[in-house]
């Protein structure tokens, strides 16, 4: 049986790919393990850059499988689980990633210590060493006030709702970790399934995370295991968060599908009138002469994504 299979995506990201997969086999010694990289239908020549360097390698622990299509992050890790059926343990990690040396063992001995870990997060950093938030609670129907609000004594109110964790986390607090690179014991990954391809990009790892709780897994921090994590290799997103600019719909649609799986029939709604009193609070602060915080540009009106469909598969997956 394999011990662990290392799955990464790449999406005209071929040298970042290569350097993440160099860093695995470092990082691996005689451990037992494959290694797949999954081409996402990049269209750039990258997959064939990638396929030449494996054969030139030689390591046959490297394989890659072609996507006919773009299948997103779940749908990409979905065929890179799959490609290796049986595994003990499965990497997740992002083609912008690194692991550092000795990254496997702290990892194992912490599955190995407490069969009930399900998922299990390494330190994130940046390539100073400087940690990264990664563990987060689960987003819900006020964490979206809190996050609209963004004013001091609400702040303070619904600081329990707050999304992102100080980092160290205190092992309770942790609701999901970031899937840019994290462990799942196969055991876990063959009763509850796949990872729901339904989500394109952002939110599928906090609706996994959601769903293995549920059937009584844990999720566990593990600093002693490092990986650098580079942000923003193939997609966007928090750059465009940051310049508060109008986020793609893709992100929407997994908002509204996530807010229906995590919070029932009515979460959509909820979550949106939740955060429209968030922001009326924001404004409020016009009255004492302060600043609003920004919001993403059209948010207002890109909450309501497939708000009558949240279950709609992704347009990029459909057959």
């Amino acid at each position: 049986m394999t011990r662990i299979a290392v799955s990464i995506i790449n999406y005209k990201t071929g040298d970042m790919t290569i350097a993440a997969v160099r860093s695995v086999l470092d990082a691996l010694g005689d451990l037992a393990a494959e290694v797949v990289v999954v081409d996402n239908a990049s269209g750039d020549g990258s997959d064939d850059r990638i396929a030449a360097w494996i054969a030139e390698i030689g390591d046959n622990r490297v394989k890659l499988v072609r996507s006919v299509t773009n299948s997103g992050f779940s749908g990409g890790h979905n065929q890179g689980m799959a490609a290796a059926p049986g595994a003990d343990f499965y990497l997740i990690l992002n083609s912008d990633a690194l692991v550092r040396p000795g990254f496997f063992a702290p990892l194992l001995a912490a599955a190995e210590a407490d069969p009930q870990l399900g998922l299990i997060a390494p330190r994130l950093e940046w390539e100073d060493g400087e940690v990264q938030a990664s563990c987060f609670r689960f987003q819900g129907i006020l964490s979206e006030m809190a996050r609209a609000a963004q004013s001091g004594p609400v702040s303070r109110l619904l600081r329990a709702y707050k999304v992102p964790i100080e980092m160290p986390p205190e092992p309770d607090q942790i609701g999901w970790a970031s899937f840019a690179c994290i462990l799942l014991r196969g055991e876990m990954v063959r009763q509850i399934g796949p990872m729901d391809d339904g989500y394109f990009l952002y939110y599928e790892d906090s609706e996994y995370t959601l769903r293995a709780t549920r059937a009584g897994w844990r999720v566990a921090y593990v600093p002693e295991a490092r990986a650098v994590h580079f942000r923003g290799g193939s997609g966007p997103v928090k750059a465009m968060v940051r310049e508060r600019k109008r986020l793609p719909v893709y992100y929407w649609r997994s908002r509204t599908r996530y807010m229906r799986q995590a919070c029932g029939p009515l979460g959509p709604l909820l979550a949106n009138l939740s955060w429209m009193a968030g922001r009326a609070i924001a404004h409020s602060r016009r009255l004492v002469g302060k600043p609003v915080p920004p919001a993403n540009k059209a948010e207002w009106r890109d909450i309501w994504t497939n708000i009558l469909t949240p279950l709609a598969p992704a347009p990029e997956t459909r057959k």
